[in-house]
């Protein structure tokens, strides 16, 4: 079976990490025959410069269209308004496709220093409505100004979106639990002092969720105590849900308190659509000077080709997953391997050949 996969590279660093990755699947590729063709579309400024926009129609349609898509970072802050081709690929793709779930995992590796040694959690995060304006809003932005000098903002917060990525949550951990042999703790992270109707919401679905799932432990904290116990001890947490922005928020406290962004894997997912995208931003700042980190993109894809085996029942892709999970690992024990943003001097390319070679040794 061919499963086709949609890779845009974005702008800044994203075409040398985007290079990484694929690398990397075509030796998978190459060696557990799992069949995955790679399709390239261009967008961010290097389309808006061609075609006038950063995110052409035809590439919302191969998306939609493709089994799975690996999103290169984009610098859509420095994109113009919509009005003069300015759209938002990352955003535009979570709602199109509904990507509700945003799945970022935060954990310690071997030889990275960190501000904490007991970091081990998933963020499941909702991806479609709160306060992010480009997206809770059927037309028009959730965030305007009635007169000058004046600025609103509105959160949506509904009982359908709550319960799903709740559902989700919970699926993650069961999963969690069997694979680790061990009871998973749930925690729904909320402001529902003083947010009460939305808020509100969010956690009467959390709790009707937790109801059918006895084997999982679930608890509730208000995110400010949250942050602070996150600092304080992480290893309390094991799978956090929570709303749109807390749990962007909290999921970059998180990976930055477990070693760097730059090894942070992120997933966003649907009921038939899903979407690697690594968890940091362009770092248009250092682009085109081959140090750039490409472990959060790659693990990114490895969370989706997880994604694309357990939905399509094929047991290679799982197994492609488990690889690359495990190359990182065992990348990271040689201090040898590390990029600039995790205190050392290896290159991009340096990272890709020296991951290639534990992936054969593995394979």
């Amino acid at each position: 079976m061919t499963v086709n996969v949609l890779a845009l590279d974005g702008d800044g660093i994203g075409p040398e990490i985007m290079e990484s990755t694929l690398e990397i699947i075509h030796l998978l590729n190459s060696k557990l025959q799992i069949d995955i063709n790679i399709e390239k579309e261009m967008i961010g400024f290097k389309s808006l410069k061609k075609v006038g926009t950063t995110f052409p129609k035809k590439v919302l349609l191969k998306a939609k269209k493709a089994d799975g898509i690996i999103l290169g970072p984009v610098d859509h802050n420095a994109y113009p308004s919509i009005l003069e081709g300015g759209v938002n690929p990352s955003g535009t793709l979570r709602i199109d496709l509904d990507l509700y779930a945003n799945i970022r995992p935060a954990k310690n590796y071997k030889n990275v220093k960190s501000l904490s040694k007991s970091v081990d959690l998933i963020i499941v995060r909702e991806n479609t409505e709160g306060f992010y304006a480009d997206r809770n809003m059927a037309e028009g932005s959730g965030e305007f100004s009635p007169v000058p000098g004046v600025g609103l903002a509105l959160r949506k917060i509904t009982q359908k979106a709550s319960e799903r990525i709740a559902e989700k949550a919970f699926e993650v951990a069961r999963y969690r639990s069997i694979s680790r042999g061990k009871k998973s703790v749930v925690h729904a992270i909320h402001k529902a002092n003083v947010m009460k109707l939305t808020d509100g919401i969010f956690l009467d679905a959390c709790r009707l969720v937790s109801s059918k799932y006895k084997d999982i432990s679930y608890k509730e904290m208000l995110v400010d105590a949250c942050a602070a116990h996150i600092i304080r001890d992480p290893s309390q947490f094991d799978i956090i849900v929570t709303t749109n922005m807390f749990g962007d928020i909290l999921s970059d406290l998180a990976t930055e308190l477990s070693g760097s962004l730059g090894l942070a894997g992120s997933l966003n997912a649907g009921k038939k659509n899903a979407m690697a995208q690594a968890q940091h931003g362009s770092a248009p700042d250092i682009a085109g000077q081959n140090i750039a980190n490409p472990i959060s993109l790659i693990l990114s894809t490895s969370m989706l080709l997880n994604w694309i085996g357990k939905r399509k029942k094929i047991q290679n892709f799982i197994l492609a997953s488990d690889l690359m999970d495990k190359s990182v690992t065992n990348l990271l024990e040689n201090e040898g391997n590390l990029t600039r943003d995790l205190g050392g001097t290896a290159s991009t390319q340096e990272i890709t050949k020296n991951l290639i070679k534990i992936l054969h040794k593995l394979i």
